[in-house]
């Protein structure tokens, strides 16, 4: 087989802005400067919100072999077997089917050398959990999927990656009184150790730099402000540089995302979501991106919701996703060059 030329975009929840933004993103992909890429989607889906948009947008069902030849006359789509009826902004559970099965193809569209990379449109978990999804949520299913390549135990990681900064949160969808509780020296030092690994092999960065965010206000005040900090956080920081990695922490995290301490490190591992998610979407909003690490494949997503309430307007921004095809793109060849 010849070497894959394209990235797989998944459909996402078809009654969110996914479909906006993959129109939007084939339509300006000059401007944005996008790599190639074929969606994975019921093509009537693409169809029927072009027409909702009034964007005159020519597409074409392909093979993955055939869509690099296609993408810069019409926007390549290969169909799935399971249908979806949606309307914009109105969740259809019965559309649960063909968001799982995106995914599950994409996935093994990677494995198989049809694409180079995924990336994936967001969903509404809701909307799976109705359909019988047995995953908390996108990440967690492709570890599953990835596991099946038979490369041992996978432990998915979520980066956010802009251009001024990269953040790691350690704990992620849980509430914020149950952090400290969930938080240990071993979680934190394996959640370093997998992005140092895909720093250096997708990155390109020979000696990553990482600064560990202290949970506590002023790394704890010596205590007087929670002692996790010195009891857990600290001891990861100490295991990690005594295996060669060039970490540093616990730092009050109120003073980490300025330029000139941004200038120090390569990424930022915080202690949980809105610590790192934070930083990144205020810095930049409409371009960052959602990484998975830790994965025998390069994944990227949006960093955005599924947006029911601007599905279908022309509101919609693809700034996001021409990010997380270009991340995904570059990411993709530097690992194969490694």
């Amino acid at each position: 087989m010849t070497s894959p030329r394209c990235l797989v975009l998944t459909m996402g929840e078809p009654a969110g802005i996914g479909p906006d933004v993959t129109l939007g993103v084939w339509r300006d992909r000059e401007r944005l400067q996008v790599p190639a890429f074929y969606c994975l989607a019921d093509p009537d889906v693409l169809r029927g919100r072009a027409g909702d948009l009034g964007l005159k947008i020519p597409i074409e069902t392909v093979t993955p072999a055939e869509a690099e030849a296609c993408f810069g006359h019409a926007l390549p789509v290969v169909p799935l077997e399971a249908r979806a009826a949606a309307k914009a902004g109105q969740l259809n559970s019965a559309n649960g089917r063909a968001v799982i099965e995106a995914i599950a193809r994409g996935v093994g569209h990677v494995r198989d050398g049809s694409a180079l990379a995924i990336v994936t449109n967001p969903i509404n978990k809701r909307a799976l959990y109705d359909a019988g999804f047995q995953h908390p949520g996108h990440t967690e299913f492709l570890g599953a999927l990835a596991e099946t390549w038979g490369a041992g135990p996978v432990r998915p990681v979520m980066m956010l990656a802009a251009p001024e900064l990269r953040t790691v949160p350690v704990t992620i969808h849980i509430a914020l009184a149950e952090v400290a509780r969930t938080l240990t020296t071993a979680l934190i030092a394996e959640t370093a150790r997998v992005v140092v690994h895909d720093l250096r092999r997708r990155f390109a960065i020979a000696r990553p730099r990482i600064a560990v965010a202290a949970l506590n206000p002023h790394a704890g005040e010596g205590g007087a402000m929670g002692n996790e900090d010195n009891t857990i956080v600290r001891p990861a920081v100490e295991a990690l540089r005594s295996q060669g990695i060039d970490a540093r922490g616990p730092l009050p995290a109120d003073t980490m995302f300025h330029p000139a301490a941004r200038a120090t490190f390569d990424t930022a591992l915080c202690m949980y979501h809105d610590q790192a998610l934070i930083p990144v979407k205020t810095l930049a909003f409409a371009e960052a991106v959602n990484l998975t690490l830790g994965l025998p494949f390069v994944r990227s997503s949006p960093d955005h919701g599924t947006a029911l309430d601007i599905a279908g307007t022309g509101k919609a921004d693809p700034t996001s996703l021409a990010a997380a095809l270009r991340l995904a793109a570059r990411l993709a060849a530097n690992e194969a060059a490694a």
